[in-house]
């Protein structure tokens, strides 16, 4: 009986034991996700104050095309570069929009892997975003200076041909070889090279909370 009894208690204690083990084993595993989800929503800040700036990049060329249209032109050219320069500044600012809204709208409190989807989601949109700044500067730089022209009722395409015509030309052509280095580089013999040209593009503050996200789903299959 007492042998019985003894049997039962180390059963007992045992179970309690395991429960207690489990409930340290939860509590540690809350404050790790906090932890890193925490770091993860702290690597992100930098993205957000860069897509501010670009909103308030993009302001200064929607307000020199807003001068133009104020000053009535009358040549079409200088009115096609104001449209193209007032699209840019738009664009710009919808683009930048866009990825804040998507890190706004992370829910930190779903599964790891739904995080990831998202911040993957803000990933694609900020390389867009990134594409809409960066790439119409291949010839935006004669558009704008048609503009400034048109400001003062200048034809800048009457006057000066041969700049805006070559200026349009080499832009074209650096459009085209920006579009065939992207396909280039993501060959499959060349899959490493547009990898790493991709995390080049994604930003460093993505990288680091999808790398915290890593860590922490690591842990928890382990």
């Amino acid at each position: 009986m007492d042998t019985m009894m003894e049997l039962d208690d180390f059963k007992s204690a045992w179970q309690s034991l395991d429960r207690r083990l489990q409930r340290d084993d939860t509590l540690k595993l809350h404050e790790l996700r906090e932890r890193k989800l925490d770091k993860a929503r702290g690597s992100l800040r930098p993205l957000y104050w860069g897509q501010v700036v670009q909103i308030l990049f993009g302001v200064p060329f929607i307000l020199l095309a807003s001068l133009l249209w104020m000053s009535h032109p009358v040549h079409a050219s200088s009115i096609v570069a104001g449209v193209l320069v007032q699209a840019y500044g738009v664009l710009m600012i919808v683009a930048a929009g866009l990825v804040l809204g998507q890190i706004g709208n992370i829910d930190y409190s779903q599964p790891v892997l739904s995080i990831q989807k998202q911040l993957l989601r803000a990933r694609t949109l900020y390389i867009r975003s990134g594409m809409v700044a960066g790439l119409p500067w291949w010839f935006l730089w004669i558009a704008i200076l048609q503009t400034l022209a048109g400001l003062s009722d200048v034809d800048l395409l009457v006057k000066a041909p041969a700049m805006v015509w070559s200026g349009y030309s080499i832009g074209l052509a650096g459009l085209l070889a920006t579009w065939w280095f992207h396909r280039w580089a993501r060959r499959p013999q060349r899959a490493e090279f547009g990898r790493k040209m991709d995390d080049s593009l994604s930003g460093g503050s993505l990288r680091k909370a999808l790398a915290q996200l890593d860590e922490l789903q690591r842990f928890e299959r382990d």
